[in-house]
């Protein structure tokens, strides 16, 4: 089994309500916001290539391998 990759996050949606620029089903980088996270959100690069706060709940936490990870960038 590969090792996940040390300090990244990546995050399943699984719910996009009002939200236009996230999609059921796929796979999002986190970006760390301790804050954030706090108040029940988690801040990831959306759709639009840009760096928002969504409900936590949206997400499900994965850990990837680095193995993994290359491949999302790739058929981005």
């Amino acid at each position: 089994m590969t090792e996940p990759a040390p300090g990244r996050q990546s995050a399943l949606c699984i719910e996009n309500k009002d939200c236009e620029d996230l999609q059921k089903r796929k796979i999002y980088v986190v970006i760390p916001a301790k804050e954030a996270s706090k108040e029940g959100y988690l801040r990831v690069i959306d759709e639009a290539g840009e760096d928002y706060l969504y409900p936590a709940s949206y997400f499900i936490i994965m850990e990837l391998s680095a193995e993994a990870q290359k491949a999302l960038r790739a058929a981005s």
